[in-house]
Formats: C-alpha cells, structure tokens, sequence
C-alpha cells in the first residue's frame, strides 16, 4: 500500500524554526521602519521646538488614543513601533506552542503556554503611569 503523507507529518522542527526566524525579523524590521518614519514626522514637526525640562509631564494623551496614529502624530508612531518590537517575541511564543502542539510535544507545549499566561497575566495586570 503507498500512503500519501500528511501536511502534518511533513511539517518538521526546521520549518518551524525557518518560520518563527521569518517572524522575529519580520517583526524588527517592520518596527524599526515604523519608528523610523514616527522618527522622521517628528522631527519634521519639532525640529525647532526647545523642550522644558523644568516641569515633569506624565504620559503623553497619544499613549492612550489610537487616533494619535491616524492623525501622523509621530511620537505616536514612534510608540506604536516600540510596542510591535515588544510584541514580536511574545508572538514568537503562541507560535512555538503552535509548533509544539503540531509536533505533538505535550510538555513542550505545555511549558509554552504557561509562559504565554504569565506573560499575558503580567500585561493586564500591570499598571501604567
């Protein structure tokens, strides 16, 4: 009898290796282009500005609000940038419990998603400001 493979069977330990390098350099590029070009509009906006250092300001409305982005606010920008730098290596995480889960690596997969709660546990727990 000639079985066919399955796609499952076919999926091996280097190809998800090759996938979650494809997403971590995915992600730093694609960050490094986002606050580049948050760098350029805000710097183009306030190149002339003179900051005060004399007074503490908390954190900037933009950090809260979305829109900071549409309207081409470039610190925000730059922030939103910032963040998807932060939230490559956890996607590298859910995809690597995803491989596990595929290669059928209970304890692997296991170990993954308890890194996946805490690391998700820490974000909404945390405080900002």
């Amino acid at each position: 009898m000639n079985h066919k493979p399955s796609t499952m069977n076919k999926f091996k330990d280097a190809d998800i290796q090759a996938i979650i390098g494809w997403i971590l350099r995915t992600g730093v590029i694609l960050s490094m282009g986002i606050v580049v070009i948050g760098g350029v509009l805000f710097v183009y906006g306030h190149g002339h500005s003179v900051p005060d250092y004399s007074t503490f300001k908390s954190v900037p409305y933009f950090v809260h609000n979305i829109n900071s982005i549409a309207s081409l606010n470039g610190q925000a920008i730059i922030q939103a940038g910032i963040v998807l730098l932060i939230a490559t290596p956890i996607i590298r995480v859910a995809f690597s419990a995803i491989g596990f889960i595929l290669e059928k690596d209970y304890l692997y997969t296991f170990i993954t998603l308890l890194v996946l709660l805490i690391i998700v546990i820490s974000m909404l727990t945390g405080r900002i400001g």
